[in-house]
């Protein structure tokens, strides 16, 4: 990925990259870990302000590379605390980020693609078709660059696409975040949320400490594919004993992600299968009150709904949380800003 002037960013190069690069361009090797300092560690945001290397070196960095940072373009503040920022990537197209403060954390949701192609029929993201893979460095800049990055406890990719569709973007920049070379951040604070393309979660399970979501939304495959057509490709009888396959030890966790939607998906019936498909599995499930978007015959449950899923849920002994909603005041479902960014400079 290069920027308007030709020019590579060096935010986003892991260490090794690092160190194939300054190979190349005949520096020292240490000059590697002196730059992933920089970079990860110091909050500077100029090659110029890497005072430990040499002026003839820095020159020689700022004739290849420029730094890679780059801020938001718009933010948004709800009444509640979430805070949306929206950023431009480098294929031009918008992306989004959402603060979410909580009295005992403080998360932000990351996206790891510019649209998405796997057409989920509730996902304002996925009516914008994919339009690109956002880098390393295009991922970790979502959270180097958020004002409320020093309150910062909690990460997750549940933004904007589909994780495992950009696998080496994401396993990137979570040894960015996760080594101790880069941002040193506890795996155990990441949560990377997929909707089932299993070669890439197992990648993911043997490489990476990080906590895995799967977006579930119903134990039945039939109704599952009318939601999320990849089921037609990854099964979730065959994700389940993906997962099955990877103890996680006790320090790592599953969990699965649940939009209720009114009337669909959270019977009785939904309930004994839920407590059958996932019994073996240490797990959490979140219940996720559905953000209604633009052409779709889905409904919100309401609180009541949500309620009794919940204690149903309880009883089969599921582990079992409602997720607030958040922010619905400044176009909190995922894709929604973005998409409206982009009808604006549509003239839309």
């Amino acid at each position: 990925m290069k920027d308007l002037i030709g020019k590579e960013p060096l935010f986003g190069k892991t260490l090794s990259e690092l160190e194939q690069m300054v190979l190349k361009l005949e520096m020292p090797k240490y000059t590697a870990s002196q730059i992933a300092d920089w970079l990860y560690k110091k909050e500077v945001s100029s090659i110029n302000a890497m005072s430990n290397i040499s002026k003839v070196h820095r020159d020689k960095l700022q004739e290849n590379f420029v730094f890679g940072l780059s801020d938001p373009v718009k933010e948004q503040a709800s009444v509640d605390g979430t805070k949306k920022y929206l950023y431009r990537s480098h294929v031009g197209k918008f992306i989004e980020a959402a603060y979410i403060p909580e009295r005992n954390r403080n998360t932000l949701c990351v996206s790891s693609q510019v649209g998405c192609k796997m057409g989920c029929l509730f996902c304002m993201t996925g009516k914008q078709g994919f339009q690109g893979q956002l880098s390393a460095g295009e991922i970790v800049n979502q959270i180097r660059s958020l004002p409320e990055r020093h309150q910062l406890t909690n990460i997750v990719y549940m933004g904007m696409g589909e994780p495992f569709d950009n696998l080496e973007g994401v396993m990137k920049s979570l040894e960015i975040l996760t080594s101790d070379w880069g941002m040193g951040m506890s795996p155990r604070r990441i949560t990377v949320s997929t909707i089932g393309i299993i070669p890439a979660m197992k990648v993911f399970l043997e490489n990476s400490k990080a906590h895995l979501a799967v977006s579930l939304h119903s134990p039945f495959e039939e109704e599952r594919r009318k939601l999320m057509p990849i089921e037609n490709v990854y099964a979730l009888p065959q994700v389940l004993k993906t997962i099955r396959e990877f103890p996680l030890g006790k320090q790592r966790r599953t969990s699965f992600e649940y939009i209720v939607f009114k009337g669909l998906n959270h019977s009785a019936r939904h309930v004994k299968e839920l407590a059958r498909i996932l019994t073996g599995i240490r797990c959490r499930i979140n219940l996720l009150y559905f953000h209604p978007i633009p052409d779709t015959p889905l409904e919100a449950p309401t609180d009541h709904i949500m309620q009794e899923f919940k204690e149903a849920l309880e009883a089969k002994g599921l582990t079992t949380t409602i997720r607030k909603s958040r922010g619905q005041d400044i176009y909190a479902a995922c894709g929604m800003l973005s998409t409206r960014e982009l009808q604006k400079k549509n003239g839309q």
